[in-house]
């Protein structure tokens, strides 16, 4: 009775083993094939030349008035008073570049963030919906770099890709 008992269940896990279905993604190449992608890519990099355009005029500035200050300093036009205080505006103006630098930064991704926050929420809920309606008991990444080995499991890449085409 107990071998029975022992084949039955080795005979149920088996069967439920068998019934699963694996597929995998490389969802860097999917999304890189995206049309709203390159779009995001391209409104980012514009962004980024505007930013990066202000950010030039302010060195430029500070570079223009530290040669003028370097300048004055060498001839011994400026009492020391007039140097402290000319130091201390430079000084302010570099920080101020300091400043709009690390703006910058969060605005390119805050920017990142806002463009492709709904693409890549598109393509997670694509992929969900195709992993149930066609019995994926799960669905690797393996742009992760998780994947180490697979064995039937079906790569489906042109299929979701096919979908978020389908979803414009």
């Amino acid at each position: 009775m107990k071998k029975l008992f022992v084949l039955i269940f080795g005979l149920v896990a088996f069967n439920i083993a068998s019934a699963q279905k694996f597929g995998y993604i490389n969802s860097q190449e999917l999304l890189v094939s995206l049309a709203e992608v390159k779009a995001a890519d391209t409104e980012i990099e514009t962004f980024q030349k505007q930013l990066l355009g202000k950010g030039q005029e302010m060195v430029a500035t500070f570079e223009t008035e530290y040669k003028a200050y370097m300048e004055e300093a060498n001839k011994g036009l400026l009492s020391k008073v007039q140097m402290q205080k000319k130091e201390e505006d430079l000084g302010a103006k570099q920080k101020a570049i300091q400043d709009y630098e690390q703006e910058v930064q969060l605005k390119l991704a805050q920017k990142r963030e806002t463009l492709y926050k709904p693409i890549l929420d598109k393509v997670n809920d694509i992929i969900t919906a195709y992993g149930k309606e066609n019995g994926y008991t799960m669905i690797f990444d393996s742009s992760a770099g998780n994947l180490l080995f697979v064995q039937d499991s079906d790569n489906l890449f042109d299929a979701i890709k096919a979908k978020l085409t389908s979803a414009n």
